[in-house]
């Protein structure tokens, strides 16, 4: 981003009225290589450059993008931009000169050993053989393998009407196996995506055979369970991808999206016991290396660990700027957005419920009947009330305190203001796991994450 341009567009968009103005410029690569049953089904690469360009008068915004990086290109965009909203006058007091500092680098969130451009394409080919093999070499249950191995590389400048000039590189790889079992005319899929703020080294050291493997014994195992009786029931929630549910139902009504709208059960409830004392829960943006980190947000401010709700009550919302302005609460540095095609808003990073001290065994003494469920598939949920449904990808039987037989079909349901507070012991084996998450500007890199808890009562769907 040439910094005398970016200086005279944003004084333009001062001079149109706006109270602030900041121009987003990014430069991405991808690259993916996916394989399908011995052989490969995609390769796909590509670079992506564009500029996108805010105008907030108040906490109204007004946005557009261009992949021109030419002053006119700017100009032009900023004028219908202005024109949209009624601004086509200049502001009746000269603004002042938009002097931008030196251009910074954020600092670095990960460390690359092998850059994916380095290593290439061709290199993906033998790991997923290896993901192949070790999926058909499980049982002869296994129908079907996919596999794929992708990265990407974003570069983006921020400036703004703040003075603010600074830049951050993002490269992110992920891994993702899907297995298929089949038996008598019955299928049962289930799959491992990690992923990481990280080079290509990533995957040289990944255990991709021990994921794939794990997908497959699940795979195998789910596809001769029986299927569970709906009822309400004690839920032990397993690790890992278990977050889901707050990140889904919880989480999404924190962010000041929802607050803006007053489309949360969470609204001005700061301060007030939401949860279980056990529960205390997390966004935080500064785990080095981690899929769902960034050194700023999208707006350029530095990240931070954002306490939620601890000890069960409610701390912090989820904000970027124009969420922080509007609910008059302090920003977060959680502005995202998929690309430059977007505008930014308060969205999630690594999202987890922190770990407690409870053993597995303390959490099922006691429960007489109740589903264990180390694993979830997919879900949906209105964000609005936190109503929840969610897919049990691997689940058991508890009887007696014990664990039982593995049992399919079973979907979780509830509100997630309503499930918080009955989530009674939290274990301290926390994990966090690599996914993506959809919203109004786009689907950005998060990850969610709990340690094994049991939440006392939940409504479980069946068959």
């Amino acid at each position: 981003m040439d910094k005398n341009v970016a200086e005279r567009v944003i004084e333009a968009g001062l001079s149109a009225g706006a109270d602030f103005v900041d121009l987003y410029e990014e430069e991405t690569r991808n690259a993916a290589v996916s394989l399908r049953d011995h052989k490969i089904e995609t390769a796909t690469a590509g670079i992506e450059f564009g500029i996108g360009l805010r105008l907030i008068y108040g906490t109204d915004v007004v946005y557009g993008y261009t992949s021109s990086e030419t002053e006119d290109a700017l100009l032009r965009l900023l004028k219908a931009l202005a024109a949209a909203r009624g601004n086509t006058k200049s502001s009746p007091h000269a603004p002042a000169p938009a002097n931008l500092a030196a251009l910074s680098l954020a600092p670095s969130m990960q460390k690359i050993s092998l850059r994916p451009e380095d290593a290439g394409q061709a290199a993906k080919l033998p790991l997923l053989l290896r993901a192949d093999k070790a999926g058909y070499a499980v049982s002869p249950a296994v129908a079907q393998v996919s596999a794929s191995l992708s990265d990407s590389t974003k570069k983006i400048t921020i400036a703004n009407s703040e003075g603010l000039f600074v830049s951050d590189s993002r490269t992110r790889a992920r891994f993702a196996v899907s297995v298929t079992a089949e038996k008598s005319g019955e299928r049962f899929s289930a799959g491992e995506s990690p992923g990481a703020l990280s080079g290509f080294e990533f995957f040289q050291n990944l255990d991709i055979e021990r994921f794939t493997r794990t997908a497959a014994e699940r795979a195998v195992r789910m596809l001769s369970a029986g299927y569970i009786e709906g009822k309400k029931m004690p839920i032990v929630l397993g690790n890992g991808f278990g977050g889901v549910i707050f990140h889904e139902a919880c989480g999404h009504p924190l962010e000041t999206e929802a607050l803006r709208k007053k489309a949360t059960p969470f609204a001005s409830k700061l301060g007030e016991l939401i949860a279980h004392p056990e529960v205390t829960a997390i966004d935080d943006g500064t785990i080095f290396g981690s899929w769902g980190s960034v050194a700023i947000d999208d707006e350029g401010m530095p990240t931070e660990k954002t306490i939620l709700i601890e000890n069960g009550v409610l701390k912090n919302y989820i904000s970027d700027r124009v969420g922080a302005l509007e609910c008059n609460v302090r920003r977060t540095g959680s502005a995202r957005r998929e690309s430059y095609k977007y505008a930014p808003v308060a969205r999630m990073r690594n999202t987890y419920i922190a770990a407690g001290k409870r053993t597995l065994e303390e959490m099922l003494d006691g429960i007489t009947e109740g589903l264990y469920a180390p694993k979830l598939g997919g879900g949906s949920v209105n964000p609005a009330t936190g109503e929840f449904n969610f897919a049990v990808e691997e689940g058991y039987r508890i009887r007696n305190g014990k664990i039982g037989e593995p049992v399919r079909g079973a979907t979780l349901i509830g509100k997630g203001h309503e499930i918080l507070p009955k989530i009674s012991m939290v274990g301290s084996d926390l994990e966090i796991t690599a996914g993506m998450c959809g919203a109004s500007s786009g689907s950005v890199p998060v990850t969610v994450g709990q340690p094994t808890l049991k939440v006392d009562e939940m409504l479980v769907g069946g068959k």
